[in-house]
């Protein structure tokens, strides 16, 4: 995709997330490092895009100058400064790209010029192995060549949807926040094998390679999952027993509760 190649991409907040994607972006191949300038008060984040053959600066107003595709990357409280910064240097020729938490599409067009190409993104940490999962809304002003432009190039770090603006908090809840559930669990698995008399740095492998293996079954067959985990379990078998176990322990139902509640929590940023 040449255009990509040819993008000029911009992060303000050069932060863990921006990190994240900016690390993505680079092991996909689609943007060189010369390609990316990233902008920070200090250099305690910098230091690390650096290393990657980024450029870097502490003015914010550089990176709107220096790049045509702008990653917003603050903290919430920090963001309506940096737009009041940024507002008069954004141009036509500008695609905005938000990635703070809990900062809606109205308000982002309301602190950014009229007509300003604007999306809203929500990423999660696996994105810096390509293997993340990414929704995105875009503003009345960004059509589908903006929309295809972000899909085309996050589509590299892993699985990029567009959708309603009032399902990214729910994505929070699940996907970005789930990573954590995720590793929780794998660490119980594994910890359920030390147990047992296995070595931890074994059962550690097995276990993510486990989680791993399901995922990439989940994707590739598009069934259910209940579908796919029926077919796992025998009639008296060890799975059954285990799974019997699981429910006894209400996982499913705490499992939902914890997505509902990291749903209603970045519903409240929303509203701080």
């Amino acid at each position: 995709m040449e255009e990509a190649v040819e993008l000029r991409v911009g992060f303000v907040g050069a932060g863990r997330m921006a990190g994240g994607l900016g690390r993505g972006l680079l092991r996909a191949g689609k943007v060189p490092a010369s390609s990316i300038l990233a902008s920070a008060p200090s250099d305690k984040n910098l230091a690390a895009w650096r290393e990657s053959g980024c450029r870097t600066t502490h003015c914010n107003l550089e990176v709107l100058q220096e790049s045509t595709l702008v990653f917003l990357a603050t903290k919430p409280h920090v963001l309506p400064g940096v737009l009041q910064e940024i507002r008069p240097a954004v141009g036509s020729h500008h695609v905005v790209v938000s990635l703070v938490a809990g900062v809606t599409l109205q308000t982002l067009q309301r602190l950014l010029p009229v007509g300003t190409k604007v999306l809203r993104l929500m990423p999660n940490l696996p994105c810096v192995v390509q293997a993340g999962a990414m929704v995105f809304a875009r503003g009345s002003s960004a059509g589908d060549g903006e929309a295809a432009l972000l899909k085309n190039l996050l589509s590299s770090c892993g699985l990029c949807e567009e959708v309603l603006e009032s399902h990214i908090d729910i994505h929070t809840g699940l996907s970005g926040s789930g990573v954590a559930y995720v590793y929780l669990f794998a660490e119980a698995l594994a910890e359920g094998a030390v147990k047992m008399g296995m070595p931890g740095g074994l059962a550690s492998r097995i276990a993510a390679q486990t989680l791993l293996g399901a995922a990439k079954m989940m994707l590739e067959t598009g069934e259910h999952p209940a579908k796919l985990r029926g077919d796992v379990c025998t009639p008296g078998g060890t799975t059954i027993h285990a799974l019997h176990q699981l429910e006894k322990g209400a996982l499913r139902a705490t499992v939902m509760d914890a997505v509902e509640v990291a749903t209603n929590r970045a519903r409240d940023m929303a509203k701080d």
